[in-house]
């Protein structure tokens, strides 16, 4: 589902698994062991993934498909430890966007320290509202961590925009826009090698974006979930 590949001092997780890379509890569950794998290295980690899509949020054919409304409630419950631990890790973290990044994938994104894309495909997309959603709670706290305007805030989450890597740059949302996929993992190693050289403690790193995220962290306790049928025990259940 992902595999890891050591360049000097940074790490690339390459997500790949179906074309649309939809989060389901397999999926995240592979992220998250790669994490575990890199956690205890001197490193930065880029975060990138095969084909068009980086991902295109939950799997939600998988999740909706239990009458009993279980799996929403797992799926959400995995990506908010999937985004504690990108929070809590001790070392830089970078997002190289090879392409689309939509809901709970743009989430994803977000939840790294920076954000490269490429210029030639993809949008960034909080879809909820096109697809007939409430937005999550902790989706919007995660925008509002990241974004800074309440008026480019609205456009993510109240009119759903489709936000370009050029967009995305001049939002202060997306750290740099590249000429394709390629170009924008070059730049993200780049980026990684050059944030390894200052010889931070990883610790200090990770406890310093705890206090700047401590908003997001309070919410993510929640058991909202997309579909949410109001089971709101499940979650503790896990």
């Amino acid at each position: 589902m992902c595999s890891l590949e050591r360049r000097g001092d940074v790490f690339i997780l390459t997500i790949s698994g179906d074309d649309q890379h939809r989060l389901n509890p397999q999926l995240i569950d592979s992220i998250r062991a790669a994490l575990a794998r890199v956690k205890s290295e001197s490193c930065a980690l880029i975060t990138t993934a095969q084909g068009n899509f980086f991902s295109n949020g939950y799997d939600l054919q998988w999740a909706l498909s239990d009458p009993a409304r279980i799996r929403p409630k797992i799926m959400s419950k995995k990506l908010r430890l999937l985004v504690e631990d990108l929070i809590s890790l001790p070392m830089p973290t970078i997002a190289a966007l090879n392409g689309h990044a939509s809901a709970a994938g743009f989430i994803l994104a977000l939840s790294h320290d920076y954000l490269l894309m490429r210029k030639d495909k993809g949008y960034l997309y909080m879809s909820e509202l096109d697809i007939g959603y409430a937005i999550p709670q902790w989706f919007v706290q995660v925008v509002k961590s990241k974004i800074g305007s309440p008026k480019i805030c609205r456009s993510v989450v109240m009119t759903a925009a489709k936000i370009t890597a050029e967009m995305g740059v001049a939002w202060g949302i997306v750290d740099s826009a590249h000429d394709g996929a390629e170009a924008t993992v070059d730049a993200a190693v780049k980026l990684g090698t050059d944030l390894m050289s200052r010889k931070w403690d990883g610790e200090v790193y990770a406890a310093n974006r705890r206090v700047v995220f401590a908003n997001v962290l309070a919410v993510l306790g929640s058991d909202e979930s997309v579909g949410d049928s109001g089971d709101a025990d499940v979650a503790s259940r896990l």
